[in-house]
């Protein structure tokens, strides 16, 4: 039990420094392209007051978000507020940038988690009974929608649903995390789930089709494998080569790709929580970005990046529970 504990230790650790590399080069780069960018976040603070600004004002306001400064004196002093917890004050919502990723992410959170499940246990299963039925009609039928799904942007596939489900058949509502004109303290956690169906069902679709391509090509090579041809000379049967020697062999891939899929579901989620005003962390970046919220843009940039490598480290843990021999070769 203390070997275990020091292996994850070892390796929680490795991960620490290699996430916070990771962090400072996401940080220089991000800086690097809002600053390059012909992103004018003054100009943007000017026409949300609504009122004329004079030169002097506008050199006042450039002094005090610290534009005027250079780059790097900038990037510096910014950093140096992020070490302390300060993300800056976002100028679009006129408050902490903190305390929005914080309340916007719990929703973004239950939208991706929902999806990630969801993907990951129907790209896995329908890998499965395709790597079982290779080259069978149920095989290439799934591999046809999978190979189409892939293919599909997220936004465009969101219209489809959101036109189909919400405005033809009524079956789900059009949009937002909560019924209209109530309270977000009175929604129920049913009505959260109702909404969250549609958006959630959609994003799955943007990564199991990958995983459940990748696993049935990763079962269809255990199952020619000689190991498996002498399991058949023995007489058993499907399913218990499926469960003996497939699954083992099979579920850890899958479950690589279903970690690294994190980076994907937060590309495609601001896509989704846009098409069905969805009030999560994607809406808040399109927001940001589309407002020259440079604060803001930056800070959802970092925790996205953050987040990717929790779910990374993640998987890495979760090996050496799956695959002893994996636990055994970490130094």
């Amino acid at each position: 039990m203390k070997g275990i504990i020091r292996r994850l230790a070892r390796i929680l650790a490795l991960s620490g420094a290699k996430t916070a590399a990771l962090m400072l080069a996401v940080s220089i780069v991000a800086f690097v392209l809002v600053t390059v960018s012909p992103i004018d976040p003054v100009q943007q603070y000017i026409l949300g007051l609504g009122t004329a600004v004079s030169p002097e004002q506008r050199a006042e306001i450039e002094e005090y978000w610290g534009v005027n400064l250079p780059p790097a004196k900038r990037y510096m002093n910014w950093l140096s507020n992020l070490l302390r917890g300060n993300l800056g004050e976002s100028a679009l919502y006129r408050r902490p940038v903190a305390d929005i990723i914080r309340e916007r992410f719990s929703n973004s959170l239950a939208l991706m988690l929902c999806a990630w499940a969801l993907s990951g246990v129907t790209g896995f299963v329908l890998g499965c009974v395709m790597g079982m039925h290779r080259d069978t009609w149920p095989d290439k039928l799934l591999k046809s929608i999978c190979y189409l799904l892939s293919s599909v942007p997220t936004f465009w596939l969101g219209l489809v649903m959101l036109l189909v489900f919400s405005v033809w058949l009524k079956w789900f509502p059009i949009g937002f995390s909560g019924p209209i004109g109530v309270a977000s303290r009175d929604v129920t956690i049913w009505q959260k789930l109702y909404h969250l169906i549609l958006p959630a069902v959609t994003l799955s679709f943007m990564s199991f089709a990958n995983i459940a391509l990748h696993t049935r090509q990763k079962l269809t090579d255990v199952l020619n494998s000689d190991y498996v041809l002498f399991a058949r000379a023995r007489g058993e049967e499907n399913r218990t080569i499926l469960w003996r020697h497939g699954l083992r062999n099979t579920v850890i891939p899958a479950l690589t790709l279903q970690f690294a899929s994190f980076s994907e579901l937060f590309g495609g989620f601001v896509m989704a929580e846009n098409v069905f005003s969805y009030p999560g962390l994607g809406s808040a970046a399109a927001a940001a970005g589309l407002n020259s919220d440079v604060p803001l843009l930056l800070g959802v940039t970092l925790f996205s990046a953050l987040f990717v490598c929790v779910g990374n480290t993640m998987a890495n843990l979760l090996y050496g529970l799956i695959d002893p021999q994996i636990q055994e070769a970490v130094p």
